[in-house]
């Protein structure tokens, strides 16, 4: 008699392989999980900064915050070998969210001064890209970026983005309707002030999260009896 193998129900050599180092995630929403979350955005007061005089005092109140959110927004482009430098830098504080155009592709002096302050967290996603593209641009020397991509891997977080890190640490999705649009106009809609806002708030809210999270791991790894 010959028994007849269902290999449809087995494991290969390779995918056993391949299961066994794969990372157990504690979080792992798929994109119908994230697209079931209800959207919310930033609320709170936001300043365009324009002008010496405005962009002097922004920074003046930056400087006292300890922790920032962080972004930045560029112009699209659709054609290949098409590209533009920064637009915006957007800063969230702890009551609210500055953000300041990159009109003529240079960083004033104060803003340059708050992003390199290491007493400050800046914490957003990407971050090496972004501070690539704002070197590139205008040379200064970045201090306090802390980027959630490797908070979120120790915790063992799939979704790293910022969009999936909202919705599986904040219960909530953002609208991304706006990335696409024309960062370099003069005078941004209203659409994208808030668009950038958020970002900036979000990844504020998030560095938070993270921190206190690791900060309950901790606690709970030394309190576990040997």
């Amino acid at each position: 008699m010959t028994v007849m193998q269902d290999t449809a129900k087995q494991d290969k050599p390779t995918d056993k392989a391949k299961k066994a180092s794969e990372p157990e995630y504690a979080i792992a929403l798929s994109r119908d999980d994230i697209n079931a979350m209800p959207i919310d955005r930033y609320h709170g007061p936001v300043e365009v900064v324009r002008g010496d005089e405005e962009t002097a005092k922004a920074c003046r109140a930056l400087s006292r915050e300890s922790v920032l959110g962080f972004d930045t927004e560029t112009r699209p482009s659709f054609r290949k070998g098409e590209s533009y430098n920064p637009a915006l830098i957007q800063l969230a504080g702890e009551r609210k969210v500055y953000l300041f155009p990159l009109s003529n592709n240079t960083i004033a002096a104060p803003l340059k001064a708050v992003l390199g302050d290491r007493s400050i967290i800046k914490a957003g996603v990407a971050l090496d890209y972004d501070l690539k593209q704002l070197k590139a641009m205008d040379d200064f020397e970045p201090g306090g970026f802390l980027g959630l991509e490797p908070m979120a891997r120790a915790l063992r977080i799939k979704n790293q983005g910022l969009r999936g890190l909202a919705a599986a640490l904040l219960g909530f999705r953002i609208s991304k309707r706006a990335q696409c649009s024309n960062w370099s106009r003069p005078d941004l809609t209203e659409a994208q002030v808030l668009y950038a806002a958020t970002d900036a708030w979000v990844s504020r809210m998030l560095y938070l999260e993270l921190a206190k999270r690791s900060r309950a791991c901790k606690k709970a790894d030394t309190t576990m009896p040997s």
